[in-house]
């Protein structure tokens, strides 16, 4: 058996390290998915499957590439949740997504993080588009959406999650520098 090796780039933000996930990264998952407010991303969950949860999204950078990054603030090394780039099996097309910790939401770290996943998306990995996938009861995320210029363009049924809206950001060439206003 050949072990798949790869890398996970770090990047930072005016308020954020985006990194690779850590093992005790998973405290704060695990939390998070045993509550009502994970509902939105698939929860509540118990705690063995938020633990596979972080698996899942580790390797998704071996099979496509890119994915989630961690969220750390630089302030207080806090885990802040997790942004990137989705596209698994069966996706609608290739998303940037974002779960935040209670804690960390409304502050506007997933403005932030997802501004230099798009920004890596578009100058790095040459996407000329991307989608977010949200489910139609989640305002707030709406809201994020909304900061980043992305537009409702349709709803999708999801056959595990049902009727999902997808919001469709700008294209690279509609974007002030390229995108890389996310790195400035």
């Amino acid at each position: 058996m050949t072990a798949t090796t790869f890398t996970i780039p770090t990047l930072e933000t005016e308020r954020l390290i985006m990194r690779a996930h850590r093992e005790e990264d998973i405290a704060a998952e695990k939390a998070f998915f045993a509550s009502d407010a994970s509902k939105f991303v698939g929860g509540p969950l118990p705690p063995h499957r938020a633990w596979r949860s972080i698996a899942m999204v580790v390797g998704h950078w071996a099979l496509r590439g890119f994915g989630f990054w961690a969220l750390e603030e630089k302030a207080t090394g806090t885990y802040m949740g997790r942004v990137g780039l989705w596209y698994p099996d069966g996706w609608f097309e290739r998303e940037i997504g974002w779960t935040l910790m209670p804690a960390a939401q409304g502050k506007g770290f997933a403005t932030e993080a997802a501004l230099a996943s798009r920004a890596y998306a578009y100058d790095i990995l040459g996407w000329d588009t991307a989608i977010s996938q949200i489910d139609p009861k989640n305002e707030p995320s709406k809201g994020v959406a909304r900061r980043l210029g992305a537009r409702f363009e349709q709803h999708f049924e999801d056959p595990e999650y049902g009727t999902i809206e997808i919001w469709r950001h700008p294209a690279p060439e509609d974007l002030v520098n390229g995108g890389m206003e996310a790195y400035a």
